[in-house]
This record gives C-alpha cells, sequence and structure tokens, in this order.
C-alpha cells in the first residue's frame, strides 16, 4: 500500500529514485552527464530544496534557474523530466503531499521553460 511522503526519509527515497532514472535516461541523462561531475553534491543539495519545497525546513541555499539557464534545455526535456518525476512518486506515494511534490515540479518545470525560452541573448547566458 502507498503511503504519503511524511518525512526527510521520504525525499532521500524519491530524489535518489528519481536521479537514478535521470542517469539512465537516454534523453535528459546526457545533459545532466556533460555538467554533473560528482552526483553526491547535486543528491544533498535536491534533499534540501524538496526538504524546504515540502516541508518549509529552512537549509536549501542556491539559485536552481541560474544552474539550468546554460543548458541546452526545450520544452522536450522538461517533458521527460516530468514524466520521470512523476513515475517516481507514483511508485510509491499517494496523497496530499505527494501531489504537492508534482504540482511543485510542475510549477518549477513551467517557469525554467518560460524563462529559458524568453531570455535576451540566447541561451547560452545566464540572466537571473
Amino acid at each position: 500500500m502507498k503511503t504519503d511522503i511524511n518525512n526527510f526519509e521520504d525525499i532521500v527515497w524519491f530524489v535518489d529514485s528519481f536521479y537514478s532514472k535521470v542517469q539512465s535516461d537516454d534523453l535528459i541523462g546526457r545533459v545532466f552527464d556533460a555538467v554533473v561531475d560528482d552526483w553526491e553534491p547535486h543528491l544533498e543539495k535536491m534533499y534540501k530544496f524538496w526538504n524546504a519545497a515540502l516541508f518549509g525546513i529552512a537549509g536549501f541555499k542556491g539559485n536552481p534557474f541560474a544552474r539550468h539557464a546554460p543548458l541546452s534545455l526545450g520544452k522536450v526535456h522538461f517533458d521527460r523530466w516530468l514524466v520521470l518525476f512523476h513515475k517516481t512518486i507514483d511508485e510509491k506515494y499517494a496523497g496530499a503531499m505527494a501531489a504537492l511534490a508534482k504540482k511543485k515540479a510542475e510549477l518549477m518545470a513551467e517557469m525554467f521553460l518560460n524563462r529559458i525560452q524568453n531570455m535576451k541573448g540566447g541561451t547560452d547566458q545566464v540572466i537571473v
């Protein structure tokens, strides 16, 4: 039976599971492999990000958009990212917090894509 996302351990599980799928994905795996040399610091940052996003726990520092803006990302990449994210959450979780995680991921993907598409000077320049 599925449970909801209830604690930090659940966040660690879904972040690790999600990024395992990302790394092996033919489309977006290559994008991440080109910029991530050591996955452990990235995963640690993502644990803190989702802990803040879902539970309001302070600890995340950073500008996620600035890290993604220079990458060659388009709608197809964000669509795949969301498919993998939803699949990961749905494998183990159901409930209000699981739905919130998926909604926050959708909003983030939409915002990142819109900002990337509207940047002046091309996607190789970071404008934040």
